[in-house]
């Protein structure tokens, strides 16, 4: 897999950036497809005990290679490491199709993930080395089209499969996906050798790769496998800190470090991560625990909880796609990241105000409202990062606000999770007869709940329209840091590739 200097057409652009589309489709679906499959998954393989490892297995490799895989990006060239990472997609979802027990579907399920970070920061890396900066602001606003589809589409796709083939079927869908993207790749890329003789930083890797493990180990157990002042947690809490702190020690003296410390100088690339993860824990953070209310509170079915996501995913869907035609028509882009998180900030009040009373409309326009606010700066703190950094770190620049926007939804997966089963724990023996008080984890089970004298499940709707009201106050200070954070960003003409 050799880097071309042969140069790209305005036609071979569009080819590639399409094949990015279908490669982003690809592994953002396999992070979703599988919900509705699992039980089925488990009812032929077996290892309930093990379910669990299907999902952390792939969000632990993801989370590991992205960062990772941006700076091999940058020293040994895009081309190779988005073939890799395509090659390396297709073999693990053969193999978890042909998975014969569980121990086998989450080794390869590590596979897929790894792979998975390899196309992730590629895909964004890439769409900054094909684009002029105002051109690059309008497609990545068409990228977020993925994670919109992804997210409605994969759970979907998952149920059907699941239910008229096999499940198997759900990772074998990856397959001609993911060839015709390695084709076109294959075919059409065409990017200069990167100049130098690479220098692998190995210390920078190994403690980058610990330190997230770590945190990604704790943000999913937090407050389900373990409780939160449990040994185990506390340990990987602080093992997490310790290897944070050390990897930044590393990277300081590394000559090539996996994310150059240089880049946190230009105060436009610290802001764009830290909106990256305000706007993770508050956008895709929160919309994890949106179902919940809507089976709990509204009794509705898993599957049209999941759909009344709609408004907020399309609204996230128009507000990139618009930031990226005003930055492409104006040139400007400052204040976007303010606005999302000014909009954010009061789709989040408005959630506050739900009850046991509110309509699924009125539940859907404030979701829409906080959906507008996420999306309004989902691709444009991308194209920040990249208009900071210089060429040759454009990879580091582009994983760095990814890896920021996934840690930030991980932690608020976890604090957010935290909020609302310790209230709910408060509000339940309040609102409940003696007695009958249920545990969080039961009370979340529709098959449950459907088993509960009307009083006692009128009485669990009413608490947990209570728990939710305060982890939307709760998140509302984390908005807040977003938007002051985010008025620090000056206005930086977008630069020509040339000058980069």
């Amino acid at each position: 897999m050799i880097e071309s200097t042969a140069p790209m057409t305005g036609r071979h652009r569009l080819l590639v950036f399409g094949g990015l589309m279908l490669a982003g489709l690809m592994s953002s679906l396999d992070a979703t497809v599988l919900g509705t499959a699992l039980p089925t998954i488990v009812g032929d393989l077996g290892g309930l005990d093990r379910l669990a490892w299907v999902s952390t297995a792939y969000v632990l490799a993801t989370s590991i290679t992205v960062p990772l895989s941006g700076r091999l990006g940058d020293l040994f060239g895009r081309r190779r490491v988005l073939l890799t990472g395509l090659l390396g997609f297709l073999a693990g979802s053969a193999a978890c199709g042909a998975a014969p027990g569980m121990t086998w579907l989450i080794v390869f399920r590590a596979v897929q993930g790894a792979a998975a970070g390899c196309l992730m920061s590629s895909m964004f890396a890439l769409t900054g080395e094909l684009f002029e900066p105002r051109e690059r602001a309008r497609y990545q606003g068409y990228s977020a089209v993925i994670f919109a589809v992804s997210s409605i589409a994969g759970p979907l796709a998952g149920g059907i499969l699941t239910d008229h083939a096999s499940w198997r079927w759900v990772f074998y869908l990856n397959l001609p996906l993911g060839i015709a993207a390695t084709a076109v790749v294959a075919l059409f890329l065409r990017l200069p050798a990167p100049e130098g003789r690479p220098r692998i930083d190995y210390a920078g890797i190994v403690l980058l790769g610990a330190a997230v493990t770590c945190f990604t180990l704790f943000t999913s157990w937090a407050g389900t496998r373990y409780a939160w002042d449990s040994p185990a947690l506390l340990a990987l809490a602080a093992a997490s800190a310790v290897l944070f702190a050390a990897w930044v020690l590393a990277e300081r003296a590394a000559p090539e470090p996996v994310i150059p410390p240089r880049l946190f100088r230009d105060r436009s690339f610290g802001v764009a991560c830290a909106v990256a993860a305000v706007g993770g824990a508050t956008g895709f953070g929160l919309a994890t625990y949106l179902p919940m209310f809507f089976q709990v509170v509204g009794g509705v079915d898993a599957t049209r909880s999941g759909l009344l996501l709609l408004p907020m995913m399309l609204a996230l869907l128009a507000a990139s796609v618009a930031a990226g035609k005003h930055i492409h028509r104006t040139g400007r882009y400052h204040r976007l990241p303010a606005a999302s998180m000014a909009v954010s900030a009061a789709g989040i009040a408005l959630l506050a105000t739900m009850d046991t009373r509110t309509g699924l409309v009125t539940a859907g326009c404030y979701m829409a409202v906080l959906g507008f606010g996420a999306g309004l700066s989902q691709q444009v703190v991308m194209l920040i990062a990249q208009q900071a950094a210089p060429r040759r770190d454009l990879g580091a620049a582009s994983s760095g606000v990814f890896a920021s926007r996934m840690l930030g939804t991980a932690a608020g997966m976890a604090v957010f999770g935290a909020v609302v089963s310790n209230r709910f724990a408060e509000e339940v023996v309040r609102r409940v007869p003696d007695g009958r008080v249920p545990e969080f984890g039961d009370a979340v089970r529709p098959e449950v709940l459907a088993t509960l004298p009307a009083p006692v499940r009128d009485g669990v709707a009413e608490a947990f329209a209570d728990a939710f009201s305060t982890l939307f106050v709760a998140a509302l200070p984390l908005a807040a840091a977003g938007l002051a954070a985010a008025l620090l960003l000056r206005h930086v003409p977008l630069a020509r590739r040339d000058e980069r």
